[in-house]
């Protein structure tokens, strides 16, 4: 064991090394100085968001529970790369920061001024820097290869490329988004380097990519998204806060319809909307869970963004909508007809039953329409509806009704799913709880002859003789069973009619022998036949044959497993819904 103050040792549980302990210190110093210089009274710095006073103190606080770690957890925090570039990044803009309040000592207190400027912009890159700081480090220590982006695509590409890294410079992380998204290099890669790159500090994060694949999804298309909304589009702003949004749409409080669109300070990935309503007042807004392009669409058709930063030009965006090739859905022939038993179709929206299924959950991939999806949300939680997990994104669908896509008759498995889901939907309709799954029957013939029950004629529901609870399972009434009760399916799911009884060239046993009754005593139904083994032919309807007399020591009546080929669907599996096609 190293003695204290030797060369092996730390000062406390709190740096794993020289080096790391006068980078983080200097730091905190650092933040502290140009905490005193942005709280002079007569600096004037707004309340509202990314407020310097605020942000500052904060960060030293996260700063602080980081230090606070043990050595050995503070050591892997600086060896996984992200902590070193951060303190050096913080660093570097605390110093640009102090040298605003020491180069033009009387302009940074004059509101429009270059240097008030610059400070609201390095404000806005301390919030980014905060935010990235607590989603990479919380509760002080490194979770930054366990951080997941929000889009299934975005996530699978960056831990496919760069595994569990949580940062990559930016020459290598151009490199590697060539290979998903070819980037021609120039103005355009160097646009794109200022769009990711939200703390400035020439390298990406897991959490900045996370953010830039959220403000321009889908991922299929995001190159395509990015130019079209952040190089192109005349109403977007960069690095623009909240006051500055209100004081830019101002001069055009008598143009109703005026808008610019920013990246929200306060809700890292998502957009914040500011627009001149009717009555000229400047409004903001934060679409939820939408593509931006989708929200200035159906901004544009209600009358609310019409003129982008006041020009009179109006992008078209509707281009953006039609979805790629991979964000269709074809519906096969099988599934239409399962969901035609229904009286529905696959591509209705199962909640209103009126639109079509438009909108992919993310991440959970369920699938309805776009107006149920934002009542759902302006009403619950950001819960899928279905399943209530996290909802964390959405993209645009298209459901082929039946094309050259349609699944291969073999694949049963899928079908089980469909017929399934459509049995719980009708049962819910009905009110009627969620049964337990049905078990799948044998087609062995038993050793004695079972008594087949079922409805009246020209019914396609089997109806299995009544039943008692016993524990936990469902037991006869009396004596073995010899094959598993089935449940009753719900009406209209698909099932075939019941079949047949095997006529006299079955192989079936005869049960054993019991006393005769009157055709009155046995309900007036068909008797079988006396002395032989097999049953009598009946074309038109299925008998059920006598029950033995309880004397005898008959065992309870059985139901029976159909014969192959007669079409019964076998049972399906206890959790069964639309492979990656939820409803």
């Amino acid at each position: 064991m190293a003695a204290a103050g030797g060369p092996g040792a730390c000062r406390g549980p709190f740096s794993p090394g020289a080096a790391a302990r006068r980078s983080l210190d200097k730091a905190l110093r650092g933040l502290e100085k140009l905490q005193r210089l942005a709280e002079q009274p007569g600096l004037g710095l707004s309340s509202s968001p990314p407020c310097l006073p605020h942000l500052l103190p904060q960060t030293r606080q996260h700063l602080l529970l980081i230090r606070g770690q043990a050595g050995a957890s503070l050591s892997r925090l600086w060896e996984a790369g992200y902590f070193p570039v951060c303190i050096g990044n913080l660093q570097r803009k605390v110093k640009q920061a102090s040298k605003l309040f020491k180069g033009d000592p009387e302009g940074i207190f004059q509101e429009g001024s270059a240097s008030r400027r610059k400070l609201t912009k390095l404000s806005l890159i301390f919030s980014h820097m905060l935010g990235e700081l607590r989603a990479l480090t919380p509760d002080g220590q490194d979770q930054g290869h366990q951080y997941r982006p929000s889009q299934p695509p975005a996530e699978a590409f960056w831990r496919g490329t760069w595994g569990a890294r949580s940062l990559v410079p930016w020459s290598e992380f151009q490199a590697g988004l060539q290979r998903a998204h070819p980037l021609a290099p120039g103005p355009i890669a160097a646009a794109l380097r200022a769009t990711i790159d939200l703390t400035c500090s020439d390298h990406v994060s897991v959490f900045e990519f996370d953010v830039f694949t959220r403000l321009f999804q889908p991922w299929p298309t995001l190159l395509k998204n990015w130019t079209r909304l952040a190089v192109t589009h005349p109403g977007y702003v960069a690095f623009l806060t909240y006051d500055e949004v209100r004081a830019r749409l101002q001069p055009y409080s008598n143009k109703p319809g005026s808008y610019v669109f920013r990246l929200s300070c306060t809700r890292l990935g998502q957009w914040a909307i500011g627009y001149v309503s009717p009555e000229g007042s400047v409004l903001q807004t934060i679409p939820q869970d939408r593509p931006l392009f989708q929200a200035l669409i159906e901004g544009h058709k209600e009358g609310f963004y019409l003129y982008p930063d006041g020009k009179n030009v109006n992008p078209d965006l509707t281009e953006l909508t039609e979805p790629p090739a991979q964000n269709r859905i074809e519906v096969s022939l099988d599934q239409a007809q399962l969901y035609s038993q229904m009286g529905s179709t696959f591509q209705l929206c199962k909640i209103c039953a009126e639109n079509d299924k438009d909108v992919r959950i993310q991440p959970c991939g369920h699938l309805l329409c776009r107006a149920c999806l934002d009542a759902w949300q302006r009403a619950q939680a950001q819960t899928c509806p279905f399943c209530r997990r996290e909802i964390r994104g959405r993209e645009e669908v298209r459901i082929e009704p039946i094309g050259a896509g349609a699944a291969p008759q073999e694949d049963e498995e899928d079908l089980e799913d469909v017929e399934s889901v459509l049995r719980e939907l009708a049962a819910l309709r009905k009110g009627i709880l969620r049964s337990p799954p049905a078990r799948t029957l044998s087609c062995r013939p038993p050793r004695f002859l079972p008594a087949w029950t079922c409805c009246s004629p020209g019914t396609r529901t089997p109806r299995p003789r009544r039943a008692t609870l016993a524990g936990s399972q469902l037991q006869p009434p009396h004596g073995p069973c010899w094959a598993p009760l089935a449940r009753t399916p719900v009406t209209g799911s698909g099932i075939a009619p019941c079949p047949p009884l095997p006529g006299l060239g079955g192989a079936l046993s005869s049960p054993p022998p019991r006393e005769p009754k009157s055709p009155a005593e046995e309900g007036g139904g068909c008797r079988q036949r006396q002395g032989h083994g097999q049953l009598p032919r009946t074309p038109a309807s299925l008998v059920q044959p006598p029950r033995p007399a309880a004397s005898e020591g008959a065992g309870p009546a059985l139901t029976p497993c159909p014969p192959h080929g007669s079409g019964c669907v076998p049972g399906t599996p206890r959790h069964a819904r639309e492979q990656g096609l939820g409803s």
